[in-house]
């Protein structure tokens, strides 16, 4: 067990408890610039650890809040889980024929991190705008009363889903901050808990799914995997509890700012 990556992975999982920010946004540029890791191995690596530990946060949404709307879950993955294999498809297939694949990991890692950099921003904008509307309590709320677009709702969703299925598998980030707002845009009175529930509901198929495609393409190192769960559990434990006396507001933009130059260095080099 190396004890810089258990100690790296106890820093992030503070970070995302105090944030509430998914992991793939600072575990894998971590990994990448401070370990030197290849993207796709950092990539691979980040999608097993999402899966692992999102499933606890499932658990006690599920169970504890009845807070996960599983219909919407599955018009997600609908979307998401066909594209993230095609993605995994299409990135064998580079492989096999010798193309190198780490260019376009690495450009679509900057996109994600810019992407979550703006949504870290918007999503404060869109819960004031939800308030105004009166969310629905999560006994009542549907898909259908909650939602925006009325007949174009299903769609939406799968699109959604579709994107995130893509980005997910090329750069682990996406599925936590990104799922998060783009919810809040296509179901504005839905309450925030069942918006959470439902993303992370939704985040472990797809991360699962992308995470054992890299496995099977050998982006993904077990060791490093192993050391970053035994410190990043306790941190997210530590993170939730000190999240209520640091301020929301203070640490979001901060937190915009570095994903913002991390981003733009992944997209531009």
């Amino acid at each position: 067990m190396n004890w810089g990556y258990t100690f790296s992975g106890l820093a992030v999982g503070l970070l995302v408890g105090l944030t509430g920010v998914g992991g793939g946004s600072l575990m894998t540029p971590l990994l990448v610039f401070l370990f030197g890791f290849k993207p796709a191995v950092a990539v691979g690596t980040d999608l097993l650890f999402a899966a692992i530990t999102k499933t606890g946060g499932v658990w006690v949404h599920h169970n504890k809040h009845s807070s996960v709307d599983w219909k919407i879950v599955g018009w997600l993955a609908l979307g998401s889980i066909p594209f993230a294999l095609a993605t995994l498809f299409v990135l064998k297939h580079f492989m096999e024929v010798g193309k190198e694949t780490t260019g376009a990991i690495t450009f679509t890692l900057g996109i994600a991190l810019l992407l979550t950099a703006f949504s870290l921003i918007v999503r404060s904008v869109l819960l004031s705008r939800a308030a105004k509307l009166k969310p629905i309590d999560d006994e009542h709320s549907t898909p259908e009363n909650a939602g925006r677009f009325k007949h174009l709702q299903i769609p939406a969703t799968v699109l959604i889903g579709a994107v995130l299925g893509i980005l997910v598998t090329l750069s682990s980030v996406g599925a936590g901050a990104l799922g998060t707002v783009a919810l809040l845009f296509l179901y504005p009175r839905m309450t925030t808990l069942k918006i959470v529930g439902t993303d992370l509901a939704h985040a472990i198929p797809l991360t699962a799914v992308a995470g054992l495609g890299h496995l099977s393409l050998g982006n993904v190192d077990l060791v490093l995997l192993g050391s970053l769960l035994i410190g990043s559990l306790p941190g997210i434990w530590i993170g939730s509890h000190l999240s209520a006396k640091i301020p929301e507001r203070i640490l979001r933009p901060i937190l915009a700012s570095i994903l913002l130059l991390i981003g733009l260095k992944f997209v531009l080099q």
